[in-house]
């Protein structure tokens, strides 16, 4: 007769998972011989929880299915929670399995106890204990599905013994797939955006990740209205190609000419986003909403109209009902300072093939001329997120993930490991930064391990670049953001990936053809420069303010060749072009 954990295996498989992100432990021995005796459930084995969940994570962002992460009692499974609220925030379906110290010890403070139901409530949508292994059959079936239909984290919580508890009777294996369901506003509210819309003379759509699936009928609906296009971050792969429309991205890592659409507009039609910086709304517009979360509506801005559907189901029935514009002013002033904007930055993101140390935008740039037409990217958060934002252009194959909702660092090494394992075949292209790196730096590991051909492009600009830039803004000279990094492409190749160090943008490119070519793992660690500012579409009064403070700081501390520093890379450069 089956063992619980061998119920759980024959459920996962027969809901479509083929792999689980782990590292074992005696909690978990049920399960992990479980998952060799069925010999066809691979078994990722990373080097921390947190990766696994990250991995996991990644995953589900690119599939759309159920995965699954693994933590053995007490610090095993607390060390899934950064990966898990990560997944949680970016609304993927992922399950985690914690496993828990003997049932008969709970509440007795022993060994390695915590109590992780109260742990992950604020990361997932279900989190339940396990009390025997008939519960656990269907405490799993309830949990993969809240994970599939509510796309968010489940966590079910096992006593190690309970894993090789027989079922008592034969149970079929649980089967869990996501319902096929349309979701659109009813006619009348259907009806009333579109007479907000018709009326509107200055109409801009701010998109987001829920516009997955509905590009063209997006692009009809800013034709119909004459409407720039502005796309939240988590939006770009989806918004951003193939548009002749879009201007860009709005927000702290945007462009200037996404906010300014933004700002001018009378109406605002917001697709499938949850945009969280107010500051970047505008003032006395009309505001539609339209989101398959009700509860997200006018947590933001202000909205005259909620609407709760899906961008998918919704724009077809919306699209009928839309008066088509004649007059193109707004859009045309749009696309104008789009442009503008996109050349300012393609100017950035050049380099004299000896000047050093390299600029991250040449990096970027090259980057993207360079990947497979459907490669993954992944990217760190801090200055590697704004260097993918602003360069890395998109075209309905290739994806993008990272840590866009939760902000965390170290996401992009173990997000890599996650779309690796799940598109072997597929080029997956890692922007980490150096903290970023380090900080889980035991995943090069997992990549050599398991055979994982992710490449990994390392910004090194010693120092914790965004932070440094956060600190400039608020007026304080930079402190304790040194790193002290050793040769990372050495590490890499005594870790056994191919590895190389650029320290000349005229070695970029044979570098990173190198790496790509490369049929394994394989890091590209570039110097770039540390005093490249990434400054935000708006400059607020306060961090204008806080800028000249820092500089005035930075002089009286006995520090003004890193303020010269900051200058020449900068301003500099702009004036000599």
């Amino acid at each position: 007769m089956p063992t619980f954990a061998d119920h759980v295996i024959a459920s996962l498989k027969a809901s479509g998972v083929r792999r689980l992100y782990g590292l074992p432990g005696d909690s978990l021995n049920g399960l992990t011989d479980a998952i060799r005796r069925d010999g066809d459930v691979d078994w990722v084995h990373v080097r921390h929880e947190e990766s696994a969940a990250f991995a996991a994570a990644a995953e589900a962002g690119l599939t759309g299915e159920l995965t699954v992460c693994v933590g053995s009692c007490g610090p095993g499974n607390l060390h899934l929670v950064n990966g898990l609220f990560d997944a949680q925030r970016s609304r993927v379906p992922v399950l985690a399995i914690a496993a828990q110290i003997p049932a008969g010890e709970i509440g007795s403070g022993y060994f390695q106890e915590t109590r992780p139901q109260e742990l992950f409530a604020d990361c997932s949508v279900y989190a339940e204990a396990v009390t025997s292994p008939e519960h656990g059959a269907r405490v799993l079936e309830m949990a993969m599905r809240a994970a599939v239909e509510r796309r968010g984290v489940a966590v079910v919580v096992v006593p190690g013994e309970i894993f090789l508890g027989r079922t008592g009777r034969d149970l079929a294996p649980t089967v869990v797939r996501p319902a096929r369901t349309v979701v659109r506003p009813d006619d009348a509210d259907l009806r009333e955006a579109a007479a907000l819309l018709n009326d509107g003379q200055k109409v801009t759509i701010l998109a987001g990740a829920g516009a997955a699936g509905a590009h063209d009928d997006l692009v009809r609906l800013a034709e119909t209205l004459k409407a720039p296009v502005v796309h939240a971050l988590r939006g770009k792969e989806y918004v951003e190609y193939d548009n002749p429309y879009d201007v860009g991205m709005t927000g702290l890592l945007g462009f200037a000419s996404g906010y300014k659409a933004i700002e001018e507009a009378d109406t605002l039609l917001m697709l499938g986003t949850d945009f969280p910086y107010r500051q970047f709304y505008p003032r006395g517009a009309k505001v539609v909403q339209l989101d398959i979360r009700g509860e997200q509506i006018g947590r933001r801005t202000h909205v005259d109209l909620p609407l709760v559907g899906s961008v998918r189901d919704t724009l077809p029935a919306l699209l009928p009902l839309l008066t088509v514009k004649s007059g193109r002013g707004h859009l045309d002033e749009a696309l104008a300072h789009y442009a503008r904007t996109r050349r300012s930055l393609d100017a950035l993101a050049v380099n004299d093939r000896e000047r050093t140390p390299i600029h991250p935008q040449f990096v970027a740039r090259t980057l993207d001329r360079l990947a497979d037409r459907d490669a993954v990217f992944t990217v760190d958060v801090g200055s590697p997120v704004v260097w993918a934002a602003r360069y890395l252009t998109f075209n309905g194959h290739r994806r993008l993930l990272g840590s866009f909702n939760h902000g965390t660092m170290a996401c992009a090494l173990p997000h890599a490991v996650g779309a690796q394992a799940a598109y072997p075949g597929r080029q997956v292209v890692s922007l980490s930064g150096d903290g970023g790196l380090t900080m889980l730096l035991g995943e090069l590991f997992t990549l050599r391990q398991n055979r994982l051909p992710a490449k990994i492009v390392v910004f090194n600009n010693g120092s914790l670049n965004f932070v440094e830039l956060e600190m400039k803004a608020a007026g304080i000279v930079n402190y304790a953001t040194e790193l002290d990094n050793p040769r990372l492409a050495e590490v890499a190749a005594a870790v056994g990936l191919w590895a190389r160090r650029v320290e000349r943008p005229g070695d970029l490119e044979d570098a990173l053809k190198g790496a790509f070519a490369h049929d394994g793992p394989a890091l590209v660690e570039v110097m770039t420069a540390r005093q490249e500012l990434s400054v935000p579409p708006a400059v607020t009064v306060e961090q204008a303010k806080g800028f000249t403070l820092y500089a005035i700081r930075t002089i009286l501390s006995g520090r003004g060749e890193e303020l010269l520093d900051l200058v020449t890379t900068n301003v500099a450069r702009r004036v000599l072009r």
